[in-house]
C-alpha cells in the first residue's frame, strides 16, 4: 500500500502533495497564524496584533486570531475527471518492496474544495486527486485522513492546501507547505487512531512506503516532515525546508527496520533534525544542500547505519553528528565555513547500490544544482 504527493503546495498546515507540480510556500506572519512557542521554542514569537499565542497540545503552540476560527472557503465548482496522471516514479528505497505507486492506475480527478478533497483522499481503491487552485482547510489546523492507494498533485503553479496537515501513508510531491502545523503525518497499512500530537502514540505511526519530493516546507507548527515507527521504505527528495526549527524527524521507535533515501534537499537555515535518523536499518543521504543550519546538521542517532555521500554543509553548526551506537561512513562532503564538530566515520555501513541503482552530483555542484531543482515546479503537472 502507498500514496504519493505532488504537485502541490502546502500552507499552515499543508501544502501540495503528491510528487508532481508546482507550488510555493511563504511564510505571512500578517495572517495571523504561525509557531509561536512551544516545549523548548526559543525563536522569534510570531503573533501580531488580533492574535493569541495558544498551546495546541504537549509539542506546540501556535498564533491564533482572537475570533478563534479560520473564514470558510468560497464555493467551488465539483471535480472533474482527467486523463492525465503527471504521476512519477519512486526512486532510492520508495522503489523496493514493490515500488511507491500512490494511485498509479487509479481514477483521475481534479478537486477544488475541501469536501472533495476529504472525500477522495479518505476513497477506498487507487486516486489521482490533482488539487487546483487554493484549498482552505476549516477548521483551522485538520488533518485531512488519507488513506492507501493515493497520489495528491498540485495542477499547474496553484494547487495548494492552505491551513491543514495530512495524515497518510503516501507520495507528496511538488508541494508546498506555509505554515503547516503538522505537513504530513503518516499513518500506514496498519491505521491507529492516535493523535499525531501526543508523543506517547508515536509507537502506533507504521507506513509501509512512502515518497516526498519536489514539496516546499516552511515555518510550521513541530515537524516540518515527520516519518513515524516503522516507516520502513521510504524516498525524501528535491525538497526545501525552510526557516524553521524542526525540520525532519524521523523514527521514535527501537525497532531498527526502517530503510531510507534522502536526497538532493534543501535545508536552508533550519535548526534541528536536518534530519534527524533514529534507528534506521539503512539511512542514505546524499547530494544534499544543507545551509545555515543552527544546532545540527544530518544527524545518525540510535543504531542508525548510515551513508553519506557528497553533501554540501555550508555556514553550518556540527554538520554531520552521531550517537555512539550509530554506524557512519561520510565521504565526499564539503564542509564551507562550519562551526561545531564532524563526526568521524565508525563501523561498516552499507552499500546503496547492493539495493537500487543512483548517480551522484558533483559536491561542488550541489548548492546550484537543488536550487534549482528543489521545490515545487509548474512543469510538474501542467493545468
Amino acid at each position: 500500500m502507498s500514496q504519493t504527493l505532488q504537485n502541490v503546495s502546502l500552507v499552515v498546515q499543508l501544502g501540495r502533495t503528491s510528487l508532481v507540480g508546482s507550488q510555493r510556500l511563504h511564510s505571512d506572519h500578517r495572517l495571523g497564524r504561525a509557531q509561536c512557542g512551544g516545549t523548548g521554542w526559543a525563536g522569534p514569537t510570531c503573533c501580531v496584533s488580533g492574535s493569541n499565542c495558544v498551546a495546541q497540545g504537549e509539542w506546540y503552540s501556535q498564533c491564533t486570531p482572537s475570533g478563534g476560527t479560520s473564514p470558510s472557503p468560497p464555493s467551488a465548482p465539483p471535480p472533474t475527471s482527467g486523463t492525465s496522471a503527471c504521476v512519477a516514479t519512486a526512486d532510492g528505497f520508495a522503489s523496493l518492496n514493490g515500488g511507491t505507486t500512490g494511485g498509479a492506475g487509479g481514477t483521475i480527478i481534479t478537486v477544488t474544495n475541501q469536501s472533495d478533497l476529504e472525500k477522495y483522499a479518505s476513497a477506498s481503491g487507487r486516486h489521482v486527486i490533482k488539487v487546483q487552485g487554493r484549498i482552505t482547510i476549516v477548521p483551522f489546523g485538520k488533518e485531512v485522513r488519507v488513506s492507501s492507494d493515493k497520489t495528491i498533485v498540485g495542477l499547474g503553479s496553484t494547487g495548494e492546501i492552505y491551513q491543514g496537515a495530512f495524515q497518510c501513508c503516501v507520495v507528496i510531491s511538488n508541494t508546498s507547505a506555509k505554515r503547516p502545523r503538522r505537513l504530513c503525518h503518516p499513518w500506514g497499512s496498519q491505521r491507529h487512531h492516535s493523535k499525531p500530537q501526543d508523543r506517547k502514540h508515536a509507537d502506533d505511526y507504521r507506513e509501509r512506503l512512502r515518497w516526498d519530493s519536489i514539496c516546499l516546507l516552511e515555518n510550521g507548527g513541530d515537524g516540518l516532515l515527520d516519518l513515524r515507527k516503522d516507516t520502513t521504505f521510504f524516498t525524501v527528495s528535491n525538497n526545501i525546508f525552510r526557516n524553521h526549527d524542526k525540520a525532519f524527524g524521523i523514527g521514535w521507535t527501537e525497532n531498527i527496520v526502517a530503510r531510507g533515501t534522502i536526497h538532493h534537499n534543501w535545508f536552508d537555515r533550519t535548526n534541528q533534525r536536518n534530519p534527524s535518523a533514529d534507528n534506521l536499518a539503512q539511512c542514505h543521504l546524499y547530494n544534499n544542500y544543507v545551509l545555515g543550519v543552527t544546532s545540527y546538521g544530518h544527524y545518525a542517532r540510535g543504531s542508525t547505519n548510515a551513508r553519506v555521500e557528497n553533501v554540501y554543509f555550508e555556514s553550518c553548526r556540527n554538520p554531520l553528528t552521531k550517537d555512539s551506537g550509530a554506524i557512519l561512513n561520510a565521504s565526499g562532503n564539503i564542509y564551507q565555513s562550519y562551526t561545531g564538530t564532524v563526526a568521524a566515520n565508525s563501523g561498516t555501513a552499507f552499500q546503496p547500490r547492493d539495493y537500487y541503482s543512483y548517480t551522484l552530483t558533483a559536491t561542488a555542484d550541489v548548492p546550484s544544482y537543488v536550487k534549482a531543482n528543489a521545490g515545487p515546479r509548474a512543469s510538474v503537472c501542467p493545468s
